[in-house]
């Protein structure tokens, strides 16, 4: 199928499904997608029972993308670049320190608790995964998706401090779970037990500190070249070439492209580009990048309905698809309590706030990507067809009921003569 052919076809269904969302059903626009998407693709699959054929046309689009590439080498850069944008870097600095904290150390214990409790849980239904395979399966849902997360975040009530962990814990974890994820697929792949220490710090700093510098010298000079200039039309190209010259740059030399997007989304969001000839420069260019991060969520969660039509053995992991969801829920919670526990007076978090932040640590496209990337075998179906159930829970579920958590847990609170 022709690029443009599939690129005309997947706006089209975009703004459809959007249709019916803001006409009929009026959920949350991130929600009503996936759940519209979902819904659609499981009438797909039921049809196909009674007319193969059926199937054949309606999954020509869905067979024509490569899910992975697109989400991890193409649309996240830009989704990543207008979130950290947008963010607000004051109160992302009173809060530095739990965001670091869920970034890199919960989300190793995350990995390493549901690793452990899939590998024993699958057990209890006769169902052998190798350990090694529970951890992969571990670091691929265990980092929240900053997709998902501003999405559905922005429209819940949450408490402005837990928003703004939550939001700042997405943008940074993902150079963790990416390199957890690399190690143990390279261990795997080389068939050895073995971990070179040195090497994966190596390939830590590298990825991380080298992503991070690559993303702050960039942002920097394109932030001069936009002060330098009034046309508004070649501050949106620069933007753009931006986000496009990093994501090309961090892939060849082997840097983490979403930290190093990040790195320069924050800078360049921090600096005001108005000066007294464009007064509202700045303001434009955020609501231009709001614009573009809306606009490739409708297209990302359409695009992760339509690969549900790919995927028939979900029919065969329900089991393993509602274990995973359970697990990856205490593992979140494990992964949050338990710093807690020894680090409480040095975190803005209280106990009370523990549940609210274990629900609220949601997962999207990445981890359908990440699993979409692992080589064929059968231990890849339990990986993918997890990833997928707890992703559609994550999205549909979780982002549905999250703001009626909120209010129980904070009722009290809010009753309190002040």
């Amino acid at each position: 199928m022709d690029l443009f052919v599939i690129i005309a076809l997947l706006v089209i269904v975009s703004a459809g499904y959007s249709y019916i969302n803001a006409r009929f059903i009026k959920l949350p626009v991130t929600i009503g997608i996936m759940t519209i998407g979902t819904l659609v693709s499981i009438l797909i699959i039921i049809l196909d029972r009674f007319n193969p054929a059926f199937q054949k046309y309606l999954t020509a689009l869905a067979k024509n993308i490569d899910f992975s590439e697109a989400v991890l080498n193409i649309m996240l850069g830009f989704l990543l670049f207008a979130g950290s944008f947008n963010i607000d870097t004051n109160k992302l600095k009173r809060e530095m320190r739990p965001v670091l904290l869920l970034s890199t150390i919960s989300v190793i214990l995350s990995t390493a608790a549901f690793g452990f409790l899939f590998y024993y849980g699958m057990r209890v239904f006769d169902i052998k995964v190798p350990l090694i395979y529970c951890f992969l399966f571990g670091a691929v849902v265990s980092p929240t998706d900053p997709v998902a997360v501003s999405a559905i975040i922005g429209k819940s009530k949450l408490p402005s401090h837990l928003g703004t962990i939550i939001t700042g814990e997405s943008l940074f974890n993902d150079g963790v779970g990416l390199v957890l994820f690399i190690t143990i697929l390279e261990i795997i792949e080389t068939n050895t037990t073995k971990i070179d220490v040195m090497q994966t710090i190596i390939l830590f700093c590298r990825e991380v500190f080298g992503g991070i510098a690559l993303g702050l010298i960039c942002g920097y000079f394109v932030y001069r070249l936009m002060k330098s200039i009034i046309d508004f039309q070649t501050i949106v190209l620069l933007s753009l070439a931006l986000v496009m010259g990093i994501s090309v740059i961090a892939t060849y030399v082997h840097l983490s492209v979403p930290l190093a997007v990040v790195s320069a989304g924050i800078l360049m969001g921090v600096r005001s580009i108005n000066t007294s000839n464009k007064e509202t420069s700045h303001q434009s260019l955020e609501r231009f990048w709001k614009l573009i991060d809306e606009i490739l969520n409708t297209i990302l969660f359409v695009m992760i309905g339509l690969q549900i039509i790919e995927l028939p053995f979900l029919n065969n992991y329900w089991i393993t698809g509602s274990v995973s969801i359970v697990l990856i829920l205490v593992a979140r919670w494990i992964s949050i309590a338990l710093p807690l526990t020894f680090l409480r007076q040095s975190l803005n978090i209280k106990y009370a706030d523990v549940k609210v932040l274990t629900w609220a640590g949601l997962r999207g496209g990445i981890s359908i990507a990440l699993a979409l990337s692992l080589p064929h075998n059968r231990y890849r179906y339990i990986v993918l067809a997890g990833s997928y159930f707890i992703v559609l829970f994550s999205v549909i579920v979780q982002g549905l009921s999250l703001n009626t958590l909120i209010g129980r847990n904070y009722k009290k609170d809010e009753e309190l003569p002040s």
